[in-house]
């Protein structure tokens, strides 16, 4: 990544400040046709889409990675809309690292912006040059992200207006050849034909496309599509479901050995003297590697041997002297009384202001006349590991001057940067080749395991070696979603409205961290004010007079990263159970109480949420022991609103029965990846919502180190989940992370409900 005449000076509430790219044109998306590496047989119209001449079939370059959201599948479908041709006759093919591959969207999804301002159709001006703004940043910047909920919505406009290009060009080499008129040509089903009997499929063409300018481009009308907005099989399927299906764990380049890690017991610990003996004398072990700092990483030592069980038994049996945290050692307990004391003075005047109108502070400090309420609350949310199925994993080789790297990573441009700095190579010398992801997360948008990797993969004379972290490893140096705090006030008339807000929270900003990690070129000692610790407050969609939503950074020393749904999935939780603990206070129905801010301001948010209650049949009654707790959230570009209903075990222990879901993403390119995508993040939020946390003893040691003291969801403690999707003409919203925050509100809504214990802590049971 070479650093560019530009400067991001920081994202506040009142928009998008940005230096020395203003006067740049955007830069196109489309790019040209030489931009995909020649192949053989393959003929290429643009740099999104090749056409292989013998069947004719569409090779799309697929720059997003796949970890189970579908993005594979959504994507094709938008090339084989616009390119009239059956699913399957798309195929993918790497993208290269041009920055026209770059994922504009999650930057635009960056802007601190309330709803108010960009409710479709009557977005605010500021909103509208924030965007366009950062738009243009992210197209200069170019980095290949697969993360924010943001593929579909990022491709989109791109990838139609590439297979739209495409199929004029076909159509016009088509005309040139036949002699005939463009607009008496037909194509289908990856033929163009005329009616006096022309016939050739887009591979006979291709050819003579490609030097064919396209003329007067324009997309496909809503009213012929045949495949948005339809469910398709997902293409990634059979070969998960037949074991053909390769992960990042499942490399096996000829000549590969394996290495284990062993790192410090503590966080921010180092290795200290060693006693490798007993585990060189282990068979088939073949060395001991020290490793530096590396994104982020702490030192470590890595053993490699023949076969991966050998290298975990080595790693285990080095004798170390561990050397603790040099400014000592990090207390959870500590840490959280911290956040409490943080937020308390966020919500007394400190820190940054993201969102404020009126005077919150003067009304809540007025006397409260006959019938008026003050409510307050403190709310709290731990560390949470990310826990990916797949065990972290890089497999590398350094050969005769070159790197190749083969991994499951959310970040493949950002991997090859840094495998170039480590092997001392230019990034053209490094090749990236991404396999499925077992869950990402965020977690795989980090790349210290490549620098690991490249650094074992010097010492094994040419040699590819597969790098594994062990599950205990992985848990006790994650990038962790950060704990945090939230402090709540609210004054409430004597007709129970809500007439000021005051909301402080406090956590360790991410986005600073992360540059530092992976963007080091571009990272900065100014730390710009983070809007994703405080979204899901600032972008509350209730609508005041008086309300301050202020955030106070914190500096814990514990390593954090993006968690699915980033600050969503902890201040959710804060301003739903708040909403909900201000609409008990003014004795009214929660889901009433929401309604009558939303119905005139924002009719989108107010119409997910009716149909969600009306599809669980709220108001209706239950069976004895069963209470429901409802939540409303919007997050990339979604808003979900979800039922849920609880019972408790006789021994105490919580049961979801069902959890309703309705979802107003935009226009739906694949409503089957949607539903399941809603079912993953429910299961995914109620894991962490029931038992989640990371936690931090007096020694600075993580306490959890797996999954038998950090448990999953099981089947048979899945609910029933139904999914409910609102028709819209908007284009896409987020998926993938949307249905994660609303859960953890309406679980605890729910129990209070059932027993009126309110919980302000999560996990509620964990």
């Amino acid at each position: 990544m070479k650093r560019r005449t530009l400067l991001l000076s920081g994202l506040t509430a009142a928009g998008a400040l940005l230096v020395g790219v203003a006067a740049l044109p955007p830069r196109s998306r489309l790019g040209r046709a030489d931009t995909l590496p020649r192949v053989e047989g393959e003929l290429g119209l643009n740099a999104w889409i090749k056409i292989e001449a013998g069947s004719g079939d569409v090779l799309l370059a697929m720059p997003r990675s796949e970890m189970g959201q579908g993005v594979h599948t959504a994507l094709a479908q938008l090339v084989a809309e616009e390119l009239r041709l059956p699913l399957e006759r798309v195929r993918l093919i790497p993208a290269g690292y041009e920055s026209l591959y770059g994922n504009v969207a999650m930057f635009v999804g960056q802007l601190p912006l309330a709803p108010q301002l960009t409710e479709p159709g009557r977005e605010s001006t500021l909103a509208r040059l924030g965007q366009w703004s950062v738009a243009k940043l992210a197209r200069e910047l170019g980095v290949n992200a697969t993360g924010g909920s943001s593929s579909v919505a990022d491709a989109w406009e791109p990838l139609r207006w590439a297979a739209a290009t495409a199929r004029q060009q076909l159509l016009g080499a088509a005309s040139l050849q036949w002699g005939q008129a463009l607009a008496e040509l037909q194509l289908d089903q990856g033929w163009v034909s005329h009616a006096i009997g022309k016939r050739a499929h887009y591979g006979e063409l291709a050819r003579v496309a490609a030097a064919t300018p396209p003329g007067e481009v324009s997309l496909t009308p809503p009213e012929a599509w045949r495949l948005i907005g339809r469910p398709a099989p997902r293409r990634d399927v059979p070969a998960k479901v037949d074991g053909s299906a390769r992960f990042g764990i499942d490399q096996r380049p000829p000549g590969l050995l394996y290495a284990a890690i062993r790192q410090a017991p503590m966080l921010g610990g180092s290795p200290g003297a060693v006693d490798a003996g007993a585990a060189l004398r282990l068979p088939d072990v073949l060395r001991l590697v020290r490793l530096p700092p590396y994104a982020g990483s702490a030192p470590a030592l890595a053993v490699v041997a023949r076969n991966s069980w050998r290298a975990q038994q080595a790693a285990q049996a080095l004798d170390v002297q561990w050397q603790g945290r040099p400014a000592g050692a990090l207390d959870g307990e500590r840490i959280a009384e911290q956040l409490r004391e943080a937020a308390r003075r966020a919500a007394a005047g400190e820190g940054t202001a993201f969102r404020r109108s009126g005077d919150a502070a003067a009304q809540l400090a007025q006397p409260l006349g006959e019938g008026e309420r003050l409510v307050e609350a403190l709310y709290e949310a731990p560390y949470l590991a990310h826990a990916t199925l797949e065990p972290m994993n890089c497999t590398a080789q350094v050969k005769d001057g070159r790197v190749t790297l083969w991994l499951p990573t959310q970040v493949p441009g950002l991997a090859r940067a840094l495998a170039a700095r480590v092997a001392g190579v230019d990034e053209s010398a490094v090749e990236v080749h991404v396999s499925y992801l077992g869950g990402g997360f965020g977690r795989r948008l980090e790349v210290d395991l490549v620098g690991q990797a490249v650094r074992v993969a010097l010492e094994t004379n040419g040699a590819p070696v597969q790098l594994l972290w062990s599950r205990e490893e992985d848990f006790r140096h994650d990038f962790y979603r950060p704990a945090g705090a939230a402090f709540c006030r609210a004054r409430l008339d004597a007709e129970g409205r809500p007439q000021a807000l005051v909301v402080g929270s406090a956590a360790r900003w991410r986005p600073p961290r992360w540059m530092e990690r992976v963007l080091p070129a571009l990272s900065s000692r100014f730390e710009a004010p983070d809007k994703t610790t405080a979204e899901g407050l600032l972008d509350h969609p209730y609508a005041l007079d008086h309300q301050r939503i202020a955030h106070l950074a914190t500096h814990s020393g514990v390593p954090v990263g993006f968690w699915r749904s980033v600050g969503h999935s902890q201040n959710a939780f804060f301003m739903e159970s708040f909403v909900d603990e201000l609409a008990h206070a003014a004795g009214r129905d929660p889901l009433d109480f929401r309604l009558q801010w939303l119905d005139a301001a924002l009719p989108r948010h107010a119409a997910v949420l009716r149909l969600a209650a009306d599809k669980a049949g709220w108001g209706q009654a239950l069976p004895k022991g069963v209470a429901r707790g409802l939540a409303l959230h919007e997050s990339f570009g979604s808003i979900v609103a979800q039922v849920l209903e609880l019972r408790l075990e006789p021994d105490g222990q919580p049961r979801v029965l069902r959890v309703v879901c309705a979802l107003d993403c935009g226009l739906v390119v694949n409503p089957a990846i949607v539903e399941r995508q809603m079912e993953s993040a429910i299961i995914f939020g109620l894991t962490a919502a029931l038992w989640g946390r990371i936690d931090i003893g007096s020694d600075g040691a993580v306490r959890q180190s797996g999954f038998a003291d950090h448990p999953l969801l099981s089947l048979a403690q899945t609910p029933r989940i139904e999914t409910h999707l609102v028709s819209s003409t908007n284009p896409p919203g987020g998926v993938g992370e949307p249905g994660v925050p609303p859960v953890a509100p309406a679980l605890a809504n729910a129990l209070f409900a059932l027993t009126g214990e309110r919980r302000r802590r999560l996990p509620l049971w964990g």
